[in-house]
């Protein structure tokens, strides 16, 4: 059996056996990069109310103020959630010189003016 592992090791590195080691070092990246894209892709595109929660607790919201603010993306503005909601939070503290807390707050309470800013900064998600 082990004569078996030998001999299909040594037809599945013909293909590499004449490259350099900046050449293999290179056909690894190329290999890791198609490995890890997929899952970058899938990172970006798929969250969840409990992950955006989760971010918002991080940036110092309680549980309940951060299910108010992800509850209101998720009813109001469920377009836009794909930013994710701490980079909302973030944004519109930014833009509008308010502070992380006070922003947030103000999206968990709807503030239409603020929610209309960001639509307004993301193209409404679209």
């Amino acid at each position: 059996m082990g004569n078996n592992r030998l001999d299909d090791y040594e037809s599945r590195r013909k293909h590499l056996e004449n490259l350099t080691e900046d050449q293999l070092e290179q056909r690894f990246w190329e290999l890791a990069e198609k490995i890890v894209d997929p899952m970058i892709e899938m990172a970006k595109n798929n969250t969840s109310p409990s992950i955006e929660r989760s971010v918002l607790l991080r940036m110092g919201f309680s549980s309940i103020e951060s299910k108010a603010i992800v509850t209101s993306l998720m009813e109001k503005k469920k377009h836009l959630v794909g930013k994710g909601a701490g980079h909302l939070v973030y944004r519109a503290a930014r833009d509008k010189d308010l502070s992380i807390r006070e922003a947030g707050l103000r999206l968990a309470n709807n503030d239409e003016e603020l929610w209309a800013h960001l639509e307004q900064v993301f193209g409404g998600g679209k």
